[in-house]
């Protein structure tokens, strides 16, 4: 089942024309995936104070369907999917909370698992990968 964040579009996030700007919407898809790892338990400071891992997203794209304007309130679907022991990628689904089947845009990021210290690739932990199976669906 997929992680469901709910915002409401502030003034902050419109550009001149009274829209959405671009890079606001991967920043309110970046607030759904840190809400999904609260939620889950993961303790992201925690990564960044031991220097355990990093999550870096080597990869991002948005498709915008409908405008999103200032005081609009959306639900934004966050699915996870393993990609590989060291990388994953998560795909977004912004759609107006009072219309679910009305499609704002769609998102797409991917993140690789890092070592911060030594910049490397390396395994996801066992939480991370608790993360993804609670949230993964085939198909939102």
């Amino acid at each position: 089942m997929p992680f469901i964040y709910h915002r409401t579009i502030r003034l902050q996030d419109t550009d001149a024309a009274g829209v959405v700007y671009f890079a606001n919407t991967l920043a309110m898809c970046h607030e759904a995936y840190e809400e999904s790892l609260m939620v889950s338990g993961i303790q992201v400071w925690k990564f960044v104070q031991e220097k355990a891992i990093a999550l870096p997203i080597v990869h991002a794209a948005v498709d915008y369907f409908r405008p999103a304007l200032w005081g609009d309130r959306h639900e934004i679907w966050l699915n996870p999917a393993l990609l590989s022991d060291n990388k994953f990628e998560i795909r977004y689904e912004i759609r107006e909370t009072d219309h679910q089947e009305r499609l704002i845009s769609q998102a797409l990021t991917h993140h690789v698992c890092i070592n911060p210290v030594s910049r490397q690739r390396q395994p996801f932990p066992q939480e991370v990968l608790d993360w993804l199976t609670q949230w993964s669906q085939p198909n939102i």
